[in-house]
């Protein structure tokens, strides 16, 4: 029984694991386009009972697959505390936690639902490198995360020190600086808060500038990562 799940939910290049998988990933766009809906206003009583019919259904394979994977796994609480484990855990928590909780008054925990997305990667060629080059950069990732917290309190800092009398409504302190200084070493630019001072425009050139060079790195080290990830033998064999 153990081997004959294992090859079933395992992917190993057999037909009966390819068709799961198939069937696996049918669901998962199903629940999520089902999901979808559920957020049409005026739906009608009887699409609603076919909607929920559908998520019951739906969770009731994920929890099977769930328990499955645990059950087959060699060694438990390595995968069930696994990224593939713990999106298969949040995929369905939020069904669970309905039967107690009224949802509506907890909105937020029905964006769990959204965590089936996620177990696409487990099925698609192009996601599993991805994760794998994330893997291989996370240091890299790690490091501009940190420097670039640093340059957004310091911008913050500046531009609370050229802006603060000119703007005091807008630059009140450096907390309130900083969502200037997230959209500008972003460079999305909403508009709606901008340095009126000279001082201040002449700063926001350089965060400006820096900005760009923000944007580019994470796309060079992930870039890179990804070409190191992807294996080329077995690329020309597929």
């Amino acid at each position: 029984m153990k081997a004959y799940l294992k090859n079933l939910v395992e992917l190993n290049g057999t037909k009966t694991s390819r068709r799961f998988a198939y069937f696996i990933q049918f669901l998962i766009i199903v629940s999520v386009i089902t999901f979808s809906i559920e957020t049409l206003p005026n739906l009608k009583p009887q699409t609603r009972v076919v909607l929920n019919a559908i998520e019951v259904f739906s969770v009731l394979v994920f929890t099977l697959e769930y328990v499955a994977r645990i059950y087959v796994a060699d060694k438990k609480l390595k995968f069930v505390f696994s990224f593939f484990g713990l999106i298969d855990f949040l995929a369905i928590l939020p069904f669970y936690l309905a039967l107690g909780v009224d949802l509506r008054s907890l909105r937020l925990l029905r964006m769990f639902r959204l965590f089936r997305l996620f177990k696409l990667v487990r099925y698609n060629k192009a996601m599993l490198h991805f994760a794998k080059a994330m893997r291989m950069a996370k240091e890299q990732i790690i490091l501009f995360m940190v420097i670039t917290l640093m340059l957004i309190y310091f911008s913050a800092v500046g531009i609370y020190y050229f802006e603060n009398e000119a703007q005091p409504e807008h630059f009140s302190s450096i907390f309130s600086s900083l969502w200037w200084s997230i959209v500008t070493l972003t460079t999305v630019g909403y508009g709606d808060v901008y340095p009126v001072t000279i001082g201040g425009r002449v700063f926001t050139f350089f965060i400006l500038l820096i900005g760009l060079g923000i944007v580019a790195i994470p796309t060079g080290i992930i870039s890179s990562s990804l070409t190191k990830a992807v294996d080329p033998v077995e690329e020309k064999k597929s």
